[in-house]
């Protein structure tokens, strides 16, 4: 997949997830609506002002869910922070992920493309805020599954044990982890990550992984900022993935303030 492809696609993950947020505040609104709608008659019997006061109150909610989602998307086509960003993300990450998968699963959207549309604009969030960090404190993280299935190489603790025979992309990763003095990190699952994560305590991530583990890791590093990259299948998930070398170099070049 060439440039050209990747661009689109990112565009159509990101327009994918701002109808999502579209539809979650309308179905949010009509929420509010609801159940401020049934209880009106009892309230009333209560105190005569008491549905104004429901009705103010989730009024209030309403706009404020709104126009957090109006912020978020304004930062999205601007691609620029705006206001509180690293609130944004961590609303996006901790609440709102949940309630666009439900919706996607309502409309026919598949979980993956709700993932990977997730993806592209926590990246895009990322990089509205991002800002030059030192290279020890920038970690990469790859899957296990980059290195080539019959190496016997052992490479979780020290990716620099890598042979280079060229028969994966790990050799390219520790030649980038040379030039530019950059740890990288190879993680079998989940559990090691976060260990990893732990140990290095990065400012920024960039992680390499399938659509369900890079979510998993944003959710989980937060509030780390963690820009992913998918990893390409294509003998299947899970087995010699491969890697967009020179999406992984530009992003190393942004963070370190080279590019």
């Amino acid at each position: 997949m060439d440039e050209t492809d990747n661009r689109q696609s990112r565009t159509s993950d990101r327009n994918r997830f701002i109808l999502l947020l579209l539809l979650t505040c309308a179905a949010l609104m009509g929420l509010a609506i609801l159940l401020w709608l049934i209880p009106y008659i009892g309230f009333s019997k209560i105190h005569p002002r008491l549905p104004l006061i429901m009705a103010l109150f989730f009024g209030a909610a309403v706009l404020y869910m709104i126009g957090g989602g109006l912020t978020l998307i304004f930062t999205i086509l601007r691609g620029k922070n705006l206001f509180f960003n690293r609130r944004i993300r961590g609303v996006v990450i901790r609440f709102l992920f949940p309630m666009l998968v439900f919706m996607g699963k309502l409309v026919g959207i598949s979980k993956d493309q709700v993932r990977r549309s997730f993806i592209e604009i926590n990246n895009q969030l990322v990089l509205s805020e991002a800002r030059k960090v030192k290279p020890e404190k920038l970690l990469i993280l790859l899957p296990h599954c980059l290195q080539f299935h019959d190496c016997h190489v052992r490479i979780t603790g020290d990716i620099t044990n890598c042979k280079k025979c060229g028969k994966c992309k790990i050799k390219d990763l520790v030649s980038l982890t040379e030039k530019y003095h950059v740890p990288v990190s190879v993680a079998t699952g989940g559990t090691l990550a976060r260990r990893i994560v732990v140990e290095k305590r990065p400012d920024i991530i960039i992680g390499v992984a399938c659509e369900r583990d890079l979510t998993s890791g944003i959710q989980d590093s937060f509030p780390i900022p963690v820009f992913g990259i998918l990893n390409k299948r294509p003998f299947g998930p899970c087995y010699d993935t491969d890697i967009d070398m020179e999406r992984v170099e530009r992003a190393i070049k942004v963070f370190l303030g080279n590019g």
